[in-house]
Protein backbone atom coordinates (compact mmCIF):
# COMPACT_ATOMS: atom_id res chain seq x y z
CA UNK A 1 0.00 0.00 0.00
CA UNK A 2 1.42 3.19 -0.86
CA UNK A 3 1.64 5.70 2.31
CA UNK A 4 0.20 9.31 2.91
CA UNK A 5 3.70 10.95 3.85
CA UNK A 6 7.21 9.03 2.69
CA UNK A 7 10.33 10.94 3.71
CA UNK A 8 13.50 9.96 2.17
CA UNK A 9 17.12 11.17 3.71
CA UNK A 10 15.81 14.45 4.37
CA UNK A 11 18.19 17.27 5.19
CA UNK A 12 17.29 20.72 6.27
CA UNK A 13 19.77 23.44 7.69
CA UNK A 14 19.20 26.30 9.18
CA UNK A 15 21.80 28.75 10.61
CA UNK A 16 24.91 26.54 8.73
CA UNK A 17 23.89 23.92 11.43
CA UNK A 18 21.44 20.39 10.45
CA UNK A 19 18.19 20.71 11.84
CA UNK A 20 17.52 17.24 9.76
CA UNK A 21 19.80 14.94 9.26
CA UNK A 22 19.28 12.56 6.82
CA UNK A 23 15.85 11.54 8.18
CA UNK A 24 13.47 8.77 6.60
CA UNK A 25 9.57 8.48 7.69
CA UNK A 26 7.14 6.35 6.48
CA UNK A 27 3.14 6.87 7.50
CA UNK A 28 0.32 4.64 6.23
CA UNK A 29 -3.54 4.91 6.06
CA UNK A 30 -4.88 5.11 9.18
CA UNK A 31 -1.38 5.21 11.28
CA UNK A 32 -1.29 7.02 14.07
CA UNK A 33 2.27 8.30 15.08
CA UNK A 34 3.58 9.41 18.13
CA UNK A 35 7.07 11.43 17.77
CA UNK A 36 8.43 12.74 21.10
CA UNK A 37 12.08 14.55 21.65
CA UNK A 38 13.63 17.35 23.36
CA UNK A 39 13.01 20.91 22.37
CA UNK A 40 15.17 21.82 19.49
CA UNK A 41 15.42 18.10 18.43
CA UNK A 42 13.70 19.37 14.45
CA UNK A 43 9.84 18.03 15.30
CA UNK A 44 8.41 20.99 14.12
CA UNK A 45 10.41 20.87 11.09
CA UNK A 46 9.71 18.52 10.35
CA UNK A 47 5.89 18.74 10.23
CA UNK A 48 6.39 22.31 8.28
CA UNK A 49 8.37 20.09 5.55
CA UNK A 50 5.73 17.80 4.99
CA UNK A 51 3.21 20.31 4.08
CA UNK A 52 6.17 22.53 1.85
CA UNK A 53 6.54 24.94 4.49
CA UNK A 54 9.77 24.49 5.03
CA UNK A 55 12.02 22.85 2.38
CA UNK A 56 15.08 20.35 2.58
CA UNK A 57 18.55 21.10 0.96
CA UNK A 58 18.43 17.31 0.30
CA UNK A 59 16.40 14.24 0.25
CA UNK A 60 12.71 13.13 -1.19
CA UNK A 61 9.26 14.00 0.25
CA UNK A 62 6.31 12.16 -1.27
CA UNK A 63 2.57 12.44 0.08
CA UNK A 64 -0.11 10.20 -1.57
CA UNK A 65 2.15 8.53 -3.75
CA UNK A 66 3.58 11.79 -5.75
CA UNK A 67 6.92 13.63 -5.49
CA UNK A 68 6.60 17.14 -3.99
CA UNK A 69 9.04 19.98 -4.84
CA UNK A 70 8.03 22.83 -5.24
CA UNK A 71 4.74 25.38 -3.99
CA UNK A 72 2.68 23.74 -7.18
CA UNK A 73 3.36 20.09 -6.17
CA UNK A 74 2.42 20.56 -2.17
CA UNK A 75 -0.72 23.56 -3.08
CA UNK A 76 -2.98 20.57 -4.20
CA UNK A 77 -2.54 17.95 -1.13
CA UNK A 78 -2.68 20.53 1.59
CA UNK A 79 -6.29 20.51 2.11
CA UNK A 80 -5.94 17.08 2.43
CA UNK A 81 -3.67 17.35 5.27
CA UNK A 82 -4.70 19.00 8.34
CA UNK A 83 -2.11 21.02 10.30
CA UNK A 84 -2.26 22.26 13.69
CA UNK A 85 0.43 24.47 14.51
CA UNK A 86 2.00 24.92 17.82
CA UNK A 87 0.39 28.35 18.52
CA UNK A 88 -2.93 28.40 18.03
CA UNK A 89 -3.00 32.47 17.53
CA UNK A 90 -1.05 31.31 14.90
CA UNK A 91 -3.95 29.73 13.39
CA UNK A 92 -7.16 32.12 13.79
CA UNK A 93 -7.38 35.14 11.87
CA UNK A 94 -10.84 35.65 11.53
CA UNK A 95 -13.74 37.64 13.73
CA UNK A 96 -15.63 35.07 14.74
CA UNK A 97 -15.29 31.29 15.64
CA UNK A 98 -17.85 30.60 13.03
CA UNK A 99 -16.33 32.37 10.06
CA UNK A 100 -13.16 30.42 11.36
CA UNK A 101 -13.60 27.16 10.84
CA UNK A 102 -15.64 28.03 7.35
CA UNK A 103 -12.64 29.65 6.27
CA UNK A 104 -11.03 26.23 4.42
CA UNK A 105 -14.09 25.38 3.38
CA UNK A 106 -15.02 28.76 1.72
CA UNK A 107 -11.84 28.94 0.34
CA UNK A 108 -11.88 25.23 -1.35
CA UNK A 109 -14.51 25.41 -3.24
CA UNK A 110 -17.61 25.22 -0.92
CA UNK A 111 -20.66 27.47 -1.00
CA UNK A 112 -20.86 30.12 1.97
CA UNK A 113 -23.89 27.77 3.49
CA UNK A 114 -22.03 24.70 2.56
CA UNK A 115 -19.60 26.00 4.40
CA UNK A 116 -20.86 27.17 7.58
CA UNK A 117 -22.78 23.52 7.52
CA UNK A 118 -19.56 21.87 7.64
CA UNK A 119 -18.08 24.56 10.32
CA UNK A 120 -20.87 23.97 12.73
CA UNK A 121 -21.23 20.12 12.04
CA UNK A 122 -17.17 20.04 12.96
CA UNK A 123 -17.69 22.22 16.12
CA UNK A 124 -20.98 20.32 17.33
CA UNK A 125 -18.70 16.94 16.92
CA UNK A 126 -16.18 18.64 19.22
CA UNK A 127 -18.46 19.24 21.77
CA UNK A 128 -18.03 23.52 21.26
CA UNK A 129 -20.93 24.53 19.16
CA UNK A 130 -21.90 27.01 21.47
CA UNK A 131 -18.43 28.74 20.63
CA UNK A 132 -19.79 29.35 17.10
CA UNK A 133 -20.28 32.94 17.19
CA UNK A 134 -17.97 33.99 20.11
CA UNK A 135 -14.69 36.18 18.83
CA UNK A 136 -12.15 34.28 18.32
CA UNK A 137 -9.58 35.96 20.19
CA UNK A 138 -11.61 36.46 23.84
CA UNK A 139 -11.32 32.62 24.18
CA UNK A 140 -9.39 30.64 26.66
CA UNK A 141 -6.21 28.60 25.31
CA UNK A 142 -8.09 25.18 25.76
CA UNK A 143 -11.39 26.65 23.35
CA UNK A 144 -8.77 28.24 20.59
CA UNK A 145 -7.14 24.73 20.95
CA UNK A 146 -10.71 23.21 19.65
CA UNK A 147 -11.52 25.48 17.24
CA UNK A 148 -7.97 25.32 15.19
CA UNK A 149 -9.27 21.17 15.60
CA UNK A 150 -12.58 22.36 14.39
CA UNK A 151 -11.31 24.38 11.01
CA UNK A 152 -9.10 21.34 10.11
CA UNK A 153 -11.67 18.89 11.06
CA UNK A 154 -14.33 20.94 8.78
CA UNK A 155 -11.34 20.27 5.37
CA UNK A 156 -12.56 16.68 5.58
CA UNK A 157 -8.47 15.50 5.64
CA UNK A 158 -7.09 12.36 5.09
CA UNK A 159 -4.03 13.00 7.29
CA UNK A 160 -3.91 15.09 10.50
CA UNK A 161 -0.40 16.75 11.59
CA UNK A 162 -0.42 17.98 15.27
CA UNK A 163 2.16 20.10 17.16
CA UNK A 164 1.72 19.62 20.80
CA UNK A 165 -1.73 19.74 20.35
CA UNK A 166 -2.20 19.83 24.25
CA UNK A 167 -0.71 23.22 24.55
CA UNK A 168 -2.65 25.64 27.17
CA UNK A 169 -5.59 23.24 27.27
CA UNK A 170 -7.78 22.59 30.39
CA UNK A 171 -8.94 19.03 32.02
CA UNK A 172 -12.42 19.12 29.80
CA UNK A 173 -10.97 20.43 27.21
CA UNK A 174 -8.60 17.69 27.14
CA UNK A 175 -10.83 14.96 27.18
CA UNK A 176 -13.14 16.91 24.15
CA UNK A 177 -9.97 16.90 21.86
CA UNK A 178 -8.74 13.36 22.82
CA UNK A 179 -12.21 12.17 21.62
CA UNK A 180 -12.20 13.71 18.45
CA UNK A 181 -8.55 12.53 17.83
CA UNK A 182 -9.72 8.66 18.37
CA UNK A 183 -12.63 9.06 16.68
CA UNK A 184 -10.30 10.27 13.36
CA UNK A 185 -9.81 7.72 11.12
CA UNK A 186 -7.27 8.73 8.87
CA UNK A 187 -4.09 9.17 9.34
CA UNK A 188 -1.71 11.21 12.19
CA UNK A 189 1.40 12.49 13.47
CA UNK A 190 1.22 13.42 17.48
CA UNK A 191 3.98 15.63 18.51
CA UNK A 192 4.23 16.48 21.78
CA UNK A 193 6.05 16.52 25.06
CA UNK A 194 3.23 14.96 26.39
CA UNK A 195 4.23 11.27 25.65
CA UNK A 196 1.46 9.65 28.16
CA UNK A 197 -1.32 11.85 25.75
CA UNK A 198 0.14 10.62 22.79
CA UNK A 199 0.85 7.21 23.60
CA UNK A 200 -2.44 6.33 24.59
CA UNK A 201 -3.34 7.07 21.15
CA UNK A 202 -0.54 6.36 18.67
CA UNK A 203 -0.39 2.67 17.17
CA UNK A 204 3.87 3.48 16.39
CA UNK A 205 6.13 5.77 18.46
CA UNK A 206 9.26 7.61 17.54
CA UNK A 207 11.67 9.48 19.52
CA UNK A 208 13.90 12.35 17.40
CA UNK A 209 17.30 13.19 18.76
CA UNK A 210 18.98 15.63 16.77
CA UNK A 211 17.12 15.76 13.55
CA UNK A 212 16.93 11.93 13.24
CA UNK A 213 14.42 9.16 14.16
CA UNK A 214 14.62 6.05 16.29
CA UNK A 215 11.57 3.67 16.38
CA UNK A 216 10.53 3.36 19.76
CA UNK A 217 8.07 1.05 21.92
CA UNK A 218 4.95 2.01 23.93
CA UNK A 219 4.10 0.52 27.02
CA UNK A 220 2.94 0.66 30.75
CA UNK A 221 5.25 1.09 34.19
CA UNK A 222 3.67 -0.50 36.93
CA UNK A 223 3.18 2.54 39.84
CA UNK A 224 0.31 2.67 41.94
CA UNK A 225 -1.04 3.52 38.94
CA UNK A 226 0.13 3.02 35.21
CA UNK A 227 0.95 5.69 32.90
CA UNK A 228 2.02 4.68 28.99
CA UNK A 229 5.32 5.24 28.23
CA UNK A 230 7.80 5.98 25.02
CA UNK A 231 11.22 3.87 25.10
CA UNK A 232 13.49 3.48 22.47
CA UNK A 233 13.98 -0.14 20.71
CA UNK A 234 16.79 -2.64 21.43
Amino acid sequence: MIPVVALSDLTVMRGGAAVLRGLSLRLGMRERLAIVGPNGAGKTTLLRCIVGLERPVAGRIALFGTACGGERDFRPFRPRIGFLFQDSDDQLFCPTVAEDVAFGPLNTGATAAGARTRALEALAALGIAHLAERVTHRLSGGEKRLVCLAGLLAMRPEVLLLDEPTNGIDAENMARLRAALEAFDGAMILVSHDAGFVAGLATRAMLMRDGALVEAEIHDHPHLHSHPHLHPKG
